[in-house]
């Protein structure tokens, strides 16, 4: 939304053709034009303009669109438009400024981040240059998350040197996010710091060093890249919801709304799961074409029908589905929304399709650990265990503290079953069980490695909190829910779930 009010913004002086807005919002990708007329809406709600009055926002029939309210650019107390930071955009000029804090209300309704230059420590050298390639790298891969407003390099690379403070950085740009970080050069050897702060409380988020040698530099790169990206997509939406928790339900916006329904959507319970419908509901409530909470309704559909939360399962699957690709429909480059069409064709056995959504997904961001887990997972079940464990083990690697991260333990449990490796199967299954979110499936999983690695003591522990948890649970549930191809593989799951009288 903001994209296309600054495009509109930038071109005043003459009309936007619907096929450059396409060009330079969506990248060109091919769009409905309800996803257009969508956007146009949203950016009109902003600014407070509607399609009636068309004060700001003008709609040139059949043609394009024009931005045609008075504008001015913002400016400090001494009357210059502010140095050492990016000029704001401009804003339709109002006496209340109520233009201004809708604008900023477009940006700021999602998290936002700038990333500053990183300080070179050391004495300077050919490598010198990666002080402002890496996190140039960075941001143009944090700018694929249409979830996350990134500042543009040109204006958070202009705060650079040992004197910058990265929250007053932050503030000064607007963002509540301000990655920063320091390349620090000793003989051969390299270490390179990151940290994430808060830029409105101060407080540091998170942080984390790489080491390694000047030879591998190169290899370093793409390394250090895709982990802090993995980390920032877990570490700023779980500092979103500490936020979200501190305020009254009244005061949630649609993101405020939406981040709150996923934390108590992994938490993997019928209450949680009902609750978290609410929350996405009411965020839809507040902007109905907002494609993330559209997919986390599609999530919560696609829970009562795996884990049996609801008894009509084809109606919950139908409801995944249809919300799936609404969420697609409404934001073709949010690789969430291709991540929940395959997590239906998974669960309906179409494993092919699935795998291929999941493709889908983590080509918008090859980053998104819990796409490449899911491929991993249904590769697993197509009987693709050295691909998928692979898959699996790169999903942990990204993203450690993944609220799914015990599924990605559970999925290698099963790939090494695969490899006829029974005890490490049986350790990955046990370890899997005992981490945050894990459910019934999660816990006849442990149980049935266990068992087939010979340790019947804990197939028993496990058996009994899986039945615990679904007294009815059976090994047909097991295979609806995980459809595995017809392999050896499979073959060894029945019997061990019939030795477990399931």
């Amino acid at each position: 939304m903001l994209s296309l009010l600054l495009l509109l913004v930038e071109n005043r002086d003459r009309m936007v053709g619907k096929d450059e807005l396409i060009d330079k919002i969506w990248d060109g990708r091919i769009v409905s034009e309800s996803a257009v007329s969508a956007r146009i809406k949203a950016a009109r709600k902003a600014v407070g303009d509607d399609g009636s009055v068309q004060g700001v926002i003008r709609t040139i029939h059949g043609k394009g669109f024009r931005f045609v309210a008075d504008t001015a650019a913002l400016r400090d107390r001494a009357g210059k438009v502010a140095q050492g930071r990016a000029a704001e955009p401009c804003v339709p000029a109002t006496s209340d400024d109520s233009h201004v804090a809708n604008l900023r209300t477009a940006r700021d309704g999602r998290p936002s981040i700038a990333v500053l230059p990183f300080q070179l420590l050391g004495e300077p050298g050919p490598h010198a240059i990666v002080a402002d390639a890496l996190p140039a790298d960075i941001i143009n891969d944090l700018a694929r998350l249409q979830w996350l407003f990134v500042i543009a390099r040109g204006s958070s690379f202009r705060f650079r040197g040992p004197d910058v403070d990265p929250r007053i950085a932050g503030r000064d740009l607007g963002v509540r996010y301000c990655l920063s970080g320091t390349l620090e050069l000793t003989g051969h050897a390299v270490t390179i710091s990151v940290t994430l702060v808060d830029a409105t409380s101060g407080g540091t988020i998170w942080g984390e060093q790489f080491r390694g040698s000047l030879d591998e530099m190169q290899q370093l790169r793409p390394e250090i890249e895709t982990h802090v990206v993995a980390s920032l997509e877990v570490q700023i939406p779980q500092n979103e919801v500490r936020l979200a928790r501190g305020r009254p339900a009244s005061d949630l916006d649609a993101w405020s709304s939406f981040h709150l329904g996923i934390d108590h959507m992994f938490r993997f319970t019928r209450e949680d799961n009902n609750l978290a419908a609410r929350l996405f509901t009411q965020s839809l409530d507040r902007d109905p074409w907002f494609s993330r909470a559209l997919g986390g309704l599609s999530f919560t559909h696609f829970q009562n029908a795996f884990l049996r939360f609801e008894d009509d399962r084809e109606v919950e699957m139908e409801a995944a589905r249809t919300l799936a690709h609404r969420a697609v429909e409404t934001d073709r480059l949010d690789p969430f929304g291709y991540f929940n069409i395959g997590r239906c064709f998974w669960l309906e056995g179409h494993l092919d399709e699935a795998m291929a959504w999941f493709d889908q997904a983590t080509g918008l961001s090859p980053s998104f650990a819990q796409g490449i887990y899911n491929r991993g997972l249904v590769g697993m079940m197509a009987g693709k265990a050295k691909e998928a464990d692979a898959d699996l083990a790169l999903a942990l690697d990204l993203s450690p503290f993944d609220p799914l991260a015990y599924a990605m333990v559970s999925g290698r449990a099963l790939t090494h079953l695969q490899f006829g490796e029974h005890e490490k199967s049986a350790d990955f299954g046990v370890k899997a069980a005992m981490m945050p979110g894990a459910h019934k499936h999660i816990a006849l999983i442990a149980a049935l490695t266990s068992h087939l690695a010979g340790i019947d003591a804990d197939a028993q522990t496990w058996l009994a909190r899986a039945k615990g948890e679904d007294p009815a649970l059976k090994a047909d549930e097991f295979f609806a829910s995980f459809p595995f191809a017809h392999t050896a593989a499979r073959e060894v799951i029945e019997k061990g779930l019939r030795d477990l009288n399931l």
